[in-house]
Parts: C-alpha cells; structure tokens; sequence
C-alpha cells in the first residue's frame, strides 16, 4: 500500500487497548490514528481523527460497538469498521452487518491475521472469521434471498466474487473490467437488493436460492 492505514481502535478494557496498540502498531503500514474506551467515545473520536479503519469491541457499557459502528457509518461513510469480539453470536453478526460493519472477527485471531484483515478491509473487501461464518449462514438460510431477475448476470458475477471478499480492483482484474466500472455496478447491486454495505450484499448472496445462480 501507497500510504498508511490510520486506525483507531475501541475496547472498554484498558489491556486490550494496550495490547491492540502495541501490535498492530508494529505492522508497517498501519499508523493508530487513536483509542477509546466507549462507544461514545468512539464516535466523537472517529469524527475528529477520521481514521481508515475502526475496530471496535462488540459489547461495552452504554453505547454498544454496534451502536457506535452505525453512528460512525452514518458519520463517515468513507470509515471501515471492524467487529472484533470475544464470541461468535449470531445476532450481534447480523446486527453488526445491518449496521455497516466491514467485518466480524474474533478476539483469538492471530495478529498478522487481524492486521491483513485491517488492510484489506481499508481497500473495501468484507470479511468475515471463518469461525463466524456458519453462523451467519444457519441464522439467514431461511430468510427471503435475491429475488429472481433483480441481478443481471454480469451483477450477479460480481455478487459471487463481493462474497468472496474482492475488492474492488481484484473483481475489475478478475473480470477485466476498469476499477472504476466495477465500483458503478457494485453500487447499482447496492441499490437494487437494499442494502447500505458490501458484506450485507454478501449475505444476500450466501442466502439465496441454489437456481438463482
């Protein structure tokens, strides 16, 4: 990467915050942009460092990362939130996803793990921990999918590779498309199933129909 990714990280516990820190603050490419203790402290320092990245605890007295992760979105449409938490709950996942979230990782994932995870989530990729993921998957399949005929089949191309957690330059030299034209229709997908973020268009897709294609 070209330039750092500014990062502000979220935890109500203060050795997490040390520890989040002191390691990812060894990754070059990565700069702490800032620290708080709470989802509201979290907003307001979003607002005035403007970080890449936030990763943010899930659970915290008052304000909840979810709540926070929201506001934030709302906020600073062009800020990445990553979930990191000490459990795979079903509901905070999906909650986390309607809210904007980039990611939901667990707390036991290694550090260049969950540094790789900032990078790429800083570049517009959606992921989700493996551990998590069939958690998600269980809780939508009975869910309504994507209605047949809504996606065109290039759209639906580019839904397949969003769930695979592409960004937007790894489609475009995928499906040899310019960078910019694979942003276009990602927000016309966007647009069409009605949802606010990539990873929610992914669990679109994970839970649609196997004749949808």
């Amino acid at each position: 990467m070209t330039s750092s990714v500014s990062v502000l990280i979220v935890d109500d516990h203060e050795v997490v915050r040390v520890g989040l820190r002191t390691l990812l603050g060894r990754r070059r490419g990565l700069a702490i942009a800032g620290v708080a203790a709470s989802g509201e402290e979290a907003v307001a320092t979003a607002i005035a460092c403007r970080p890449d990245v936030v990763v943010m605890d899930v659970r915290m007295p008052g304000e909840s990362g979810i709540e926070a992760c929201r506001e934030i979105r709302s906020q600073l449409p062009g800020t990445r939130v990553l979930m990191l938490t000490s459990y795979a709950d079903e509901d905070a996942v999906l909650a986390s996803i309607l809210a904007g979230a980039s990611g939901y990782l667990l707390k036991d994932t290694s550090g260049r793990d969950l540094a790789d995870a900032i990078e790429r989530v800083a570049q517009g990729a959606s992921l989700l921990d493996p551990a998590v993921t069939g958690v998600v998957l269980a809780r939508v399949k009975a869910d309504r999918g994507i209605a047949p005929g809504v996606l065109s089949d290039r759209e639906r191309q580019i839904l397949e590779l969003i769930a695979q957690g592409k960004t937007n330059r790894e489609i475009g030299e995928t499906l040899f498309l310019a960078e910019g034209t694979v942003r276009n229709i990602v927000s016309g997908i966007l647009a069409k199933l009605g949802v606010g973020s990539r990873a929610e268009a992914a669990a679109r897709y994970a839970r649609r129909d196997p004749g949808e294609g």
